[in-house]
């Protein structure tokens, strides 16, 4: 198959590059727009080039053609996104464009090909690049997309280090959200030595119609629907809402028999699990999607797929759709003009509204694209009840006008009509000083000095700002002296320093996982010997992982309601029991061996300050009470947020693999690793064959909607014993409480319900007054498995206080069914005494 790249030119004199590119766009089905046509004559010229269109102009084609260039002209390139997921698709793309050979990835999840002339990254990654390696970084050009992100609080600082360090690279900055960019044209010239041009227009391929309108929601999409105006994109700023607004417009027609059927038809086997799942199920057959962040990969995969066939009418989502979702949309219709920003509410932002508008209106489909802003719903009630009282005078002063509620903060048409003629507001500096930074400056040849002085005080903020930096830098200069982790040396050395590291960074510092050392040191403290050391490695690793906050918010609110009905069943008073509801927390296995280890290696690494020990249990408590994930998301009631569970626990598996030594790891703990792994395959491959592709990439897509969904489930035998002990462990941990209620939940289908099982259970509990669930009772060793071709025949042994071993309960697992079910299909056969394992 023929690449760009084997369309490179023999002389890459500036003409030649412009007429190769575009002569081979052509050939791809695209024309240039007058602002690409500038920005490309820009790039092949050697300018920087600042390009703010509006989205669907084709920045993404522009920035092909930047990579083109460079790598025309030997240099090496790099791309990168404030996200993850849009920097792997990027990757993907340009391995199509340009040959999988030439394209690599860095993301601190995975570094593919890292050598390579082309390089996506996440922003951050550049930025550690950039300070650690500065003018000597193999850097010839920088395209920046959703450039934007430079004024974010928390991660704007990885987008300026760049424009501060690579003086000699050639920088594509792009958005569709910009506002004023005078400064960064200027800052840009007089570092780079380039002219920087600045190319932006407001006129979009697909003009827009706005629309602000005082019907209730579903009139206006019906309205919308009439109009032929689909696919159209319903706005929320709530994961909730989106869904709620799906579930409630399936009483719309919206579909036609012929598509339903259509839809149908491309869903084909596609396994949609409880909770969720289900209700997704439900109003996609409608001609409805839901798309947020909270959902499954392969929910939000299959969404898009068919809005990208033109099934799906109307979609119902967040604000998340402004970055890297790939949904066709003629229609955006936004459900309110403020939204909650973590601290407050607020109104929208001229930037977050454009940037959302600007969905609107398909390129090659669409003449137009139509914004639609909903006045608040107490508006568009009163303003029906005024419609209803007609021309009569005493009606209308019976009416009792609504009120929003007490934290609405007031908009109407004045806040809409200004978000559409306001320009986006300038783009803010968020500099800031870390560990990282200085260690990054240490390592690199020269004179560190002079280069914090010039990261300090010619980089984009104002003067106390920069003042408030230097203190900062001064203080953790002295904490890593006093450390012994830098030390300043009399005279320049060899590579012109005047101060060094004294240690040697791990290759992949501040490019991966940051806390990864650490977590390495602290698996040495485990014992091997314990029966809860595989759990134990796990917590560890799970340490160093972002927090799951809708997950330990729920394990809180769990934990306290658990310890409060314990403590009125010990009759402690009320204030005694709020009191005391201050200590509960989620739960932190190994806290005060990772406290203590966090503190020990601080002293001798002090950049870890920058970061922070997580002890948590998500993936562990998962394993210790025996859930699978649908259980697991239905006991703590996450399913808006299941798609985020997912993605922490293919993180653990990731994780897991990657830092854990084979020195370090036992029969059980990769029982563990094997469990985790086949556990997200079967919940949703997406995410683990990403990974695998990325690590062996051959620059083609899985399609996340192919047939018979994940592989096998028996197909990993180890993992699958994992999960039948997992199931049968579960009924053991019930048994133990003689929750037979719940055992009856579990099993009706076998026929065994509350009564069968107390009737099992009870003599038990005559011969022994206890039935262990601690690690010990979970091992290998009480699991008997005689495996057949199409099923298993099992005994799991009850750990019984006197050592007997003759109690346990005896089940079958048909295997096809199990691979049928993506879940381990076991039927219960018998609960009693028995010295051997038996048929």
């Amino acid at each position: 198959m023929t690449t760009l790249t084997d369309l490179l030119p023999a002389d890459p004199d500036p003409d030649t590059l412009y007429d190769t590119f575009v002569t081979w766009a052509s050939g791809e089905g695209f024309e240039l727009y007058p602002a690409q046509q500038d920005a490309l004559i820009e790039i092949v010229s050697g300018s920087n080039v600042i390009l703010s269109t509006p989205t669907g102009s084709g920045k993404s084609l522009v920035a092909t053609g930047a990579h083109f260039v460079a790598l025309a002209q030997g240099k090496r390139t790099f791309y990168t996104a404030p996200i993850k997921a849009l920097v792997s698709e990027k990757f993907f793309a340009l391995c199509k464009v340009f040959g999988a050979d030439q394209v690599g990835m860095m993301t601190g999840d995975a570094a593919v090909n890292p050598t390579a002339p082309i390089i996506c990254a996440t922003a951050e990654i550049l930025a550690n690049v950039a300070l650690r390696e500065g003018t000597y970084a193999d850097i010839g050009q920088v395209v920046m997309d959703e450039f934007h992100f430079y004024a974010e609080p928390d991660r704007g600082w990885a987008w300026q280090v760049p424009l501060l360090e690579l003086p000699a690279a050639q920088f594509l900055l792009m958005s569709a959200t910009l506002g004023d960019v005078s400064h960064f044209e200027k800052d840009l010239t007089r570092r780079t030595g380039r002219t920087t041009a600045v190319v932006a227009s407001v006129e979009r391929p697909v003009p827009l119609e706005y629309r602000y309108v005082l019907t209730a929601m579903h009139e206006t999409l019906e309205r919308l629907l009439a109009d032929g105006l689909a696919p159209i994109y319903v706005v929320h700023f709530t994961q909730a809402s989106a869904v709620e607004r799906a579930q409630a417009l399936t009483s719309i027609n919206v579909c036609t028999r012929a598509e339903k059927d259509a839809i149908a038809e491309l869903i084909g086997g596609f396994r949609f699990s409880a909770g969720f799942g289900k209700a997704l199920s439900r109003v996609i057959r409608h001609g409805i999607g839901i798309h947020h962040a909270g959902m499954l990969p392969k929910y939000r995969r299959l969404v898009e797929q068919l809005a990208q066939a033109g099934l799906l009418k109307v979609i119902c989502g967040t604000d998340t759709l402004g970055v890297g979702i790939n949904v066709p949309i003629r229609t955006v219709v936004f459900t309110a003009l403020s939204k909650y920003d973590g601290v407050k509410t607020r109104h929208l932002r001229a930037r977050e509204f454009h940037q959302i508008a600007g969905r609107a209106g398909r390129a090659g489909y669409d003449t137009a694209g139509t914004v639609v802003v909903q006045a608040p719903e107490h508006v568009v009630e009163n303003e029906r009840a005024i419609a209803k009282a007609g021309d009569d005078p005493k009606k209308k002063r019976k009416i009792v006008k609504k009120k929003p509620s007490g934290d609405f903060v007031s908009w109407a048409q004045p806040t809409f009509d200004r978000l559409v003629a306001a320009e986006p507001e300038p783009l803010t500096s968020s500099f800031a000083v870390t560990h990282s930074m200085l260690l990054n400056v240490i390592s690199r040849p020269g004179d560190a000095f002079d280069s914090m002085r010039h990261l300090l005080t010619d980089n984009h903020e104002d003067r106390p700002a920069q003042l408030r930096h230097i203190r900062r830098a001064i203080a953790i200069y002295r904490a890593l002296l006093a450390a012994g982790v830098v030390e300043q040396l009399p005279t320049r050395d060899e590579d012109g320093r005047f101060a060094r590291l004294t240690v040697d960074l791990q290759l992949d510092f501040a490019l991966n996982q940051p806390l990864s050392p650490l977590a390495l040191a602290s698996l040495e403290l485990l014992d091997k010997e314990s029966p809860t050391y595989a759990l134990d490695v796990l917590s560890v690793i799970e340490a160093t992982l972002e927090n799951p906050r809708p997950v330990l918010s729920a394990q809180l609110s769990k934990a306290k309601g658990e310890a409060v009905a314990q403590m009125k069943a010990d009759g402690l008073e009320y204030e005694e029991r709020m009191a005391l509801l201050e200590d509960v927390t989620y739960p932190m296995p190994l806290y005060d061996l990772l406290e203590a280890a966090y503190d020990l290696y601080r002293r001798g690494h002090p950049w870890v300050a920058d970061y922070e020990f997580k002890p948590k249990s998500v993936a562990r408590d998962m394993f210790e009470r025996a859930l699978t994930f649908t259980e697991y998301v239905s006991f703590y009631q996450l399913a808006r947020s299941e798609g985020l569970v997912l993605r922490y626990l293919a993180d653990a598996y990731k994780a897991l693999k990657q830092t854990v030594p084979e020195s370090a790891r036992t029969e059980e703990l990769v029982d563990v690793i094997e469990w985790l792994g086949e556990l997200v395959r079967q919940v949703d491959s997406s995410l683990l064959d990403e990974w695998e592709r990325l690590r062996t990439p051959d620059g083609t897509e899985v399609d996340a909607v192919r047939p018979g969904g994940a592989p096998k489930l028996t197909g990993n035998v180890r993992a699958f014993k994992v999960l039948v002990r997992n199931h049968l462990f579960r009924r053991v941990e019930l048994a133990a409480l003689r929750r037979y209620d719940l055992l009856g939940e579990l099993d009706a289908e076998w026929g065994w319900d509350a009564d069968r099982w107390r009737e099992a259970v009870e003599p038990y509990f005559e011969l022994y007054d206890v039935l262990g669930t601690d690690a010990d009772a979970r091992g290998p060793h009480l699991l008997m498995i005689e495996e057949r071709p199409d099923v298993w025949v099992v005994r799991q042994i009850f750990a019984d206080p006197e050592g007997d071993h003759d109690w346990g309960i005896s089940a079958e697992v048909d295997l096809a069914a199990s691979d049928e079910a993506g879940e381990a299909v076991v039927r219960i056969v018998e609960v009693n005494q028995l010295g051997s394992l038996s048929a």
